[in-house]
């Protein structure tokens, strides 16, 4: 088997505000297998400062898989553990060597049978910019938003709040919110219970990783669901998943792949959640569209009808051709539209 890597720069149609700063572009590194005339490809989707695996050996801890890319899978995986980019890119291009199409699950949803659905995610900025997310996503058809809070004032992304939740009642339209650990402790409950006023449905990752206890008092008896996101990161054997669950008792997880070690940590913090009654769902790290089909279809296959965070493929000015359509506050998956990755051959 021969493997090579390769860095490809995605660059945002226009900035997207986190409470981390703003967003221009996005770098992501491709793994290439090559066997018997097959190809397999799979994205190894980093954030700068923020994922785990955000470390000066990146590269050459890359260039070590490439070299080594004969040793047992088990070898491999044990090797870049505390990669879970990395992890995830060799899932992903294992899988699709061994595919056809680029379709590493087939189900109904790679068929064109059957879509997910998604929130519609509204990004940080000014008011009327937050505000004119919120129409056009109304507008096409979404029944949940997810709205970023915590870089503004949180009076002004209240009020955004309270415009929406005037018109539509929470039978009709389901608000989260992700405040990437925004908030202080202390200030905390006051926001859980100002937010649970507007019969939010969630918030994710209230204050910041690392602060087990206060985020296990917050989860004790909320006043909204919380949802743990960054606190996930850097987690990497089954003994410290579980303590982290155990200790904090959260009422969901949010599973990144490429933040968690692709579909196998995944599949590791589902089982957790499941035996400790814990709801999830999973999201993007803002992949390109080679990792989102990736993530979307083993997605559909857990059969978890919570509405995942799968809909960022049109953030970017270079994004591949694929078969993913968003339509409806769904993702769909359309088996007749080709796939076009040239760019990447560039």
């Amino acid at each position: 088997m021969k493997a090579t890597w390769k860095k490809y720069t995605l660059n945002f149609k226009q900035a997207s505000g986190t409470s981390r700063g703003i967003l221009r572009t996005k770098d992501s590194y491709f793994i290439f297998l090559e066997k018997d005339g097959k190809q397999g490809i799979g994205e190894c989707g980093i954030l700068k400062g923020l994922s785990a695996d955000d470390r000066p050996d990146y590269e050459p801890k890359l260039n070590w898989l490439m070299e080594n890319i004969h040793l047992a899978e088990a070898e491999l995986y044990a090797e870049v553990i505390e990669y879970p980019s990395i992890q995830a890119g060799l899932e992903m291009a294992l899988l699709d060597l061994k595919s056809e199409n680029h379709i590493l699950f087939p189900s109904d949803f790679t068929q064109g049978k059957a879509m997910q659905p998604i929130n519609g995610l509204i990004w940080m900025g000014d008011v009327d910019f937050m505000k004119e997310q919120v129409a056009q996503k109304l507008k096409d058809g979404f029944a949940v938003l997810k709205m970023k809070i915590g870089a503004i004032n949180f009076e002004d992304e209240l009020a955004i709040l309270k415009s929406i939740r005037s018109e539509f009642g929470a039978d009709e339209l389901e608000l989260r919110v992700d405040a990437n650990g925004a908030f202080f402790p202390s200030e905390a409950m006051d926001v859980l219970n100002r937010l649970a006023d507007l019969k939010i449905h969630s918030i994710e990752q209230p204050i910041k990783k690392g602060q087990w206890q206060e985020l296990a008092a917050l989860c004790e008896v909320p006043p909204i669901a919380i949802a743990l996101d960054e606190e996930l990161i850097g987690v990497f054997t089954q003994a410290k998943k579980r303590e982290l669950l155990r200790t904090i008792r959260p009422q969901h997880i949010i599973l990144k792949p490429s933040f968690v070690g692709g579909f196998r940590g995944s599949e590791e913090w589902i089982a957790l959640a499941k035996e400790m009654y814990m709801g999830w769902w999973a999201t993007s790290a803002l992949e390109s569209n080679i990792g989102l089909s990736a993530i979307a279809q083993w997605n559909f296959t857990q059969e978890n009808k919570v509405p995942s965070g799968l809909g960022t493929g049109s953030l970017y000015t270079n994004n591949f051709e694929s078969p993913l359509y968003v339509k409806g506050g769904g993702i769909g998956y359309n088996p007749e539209q080709s796939w076009d990755i040239s760019a990447l051959a560039k």
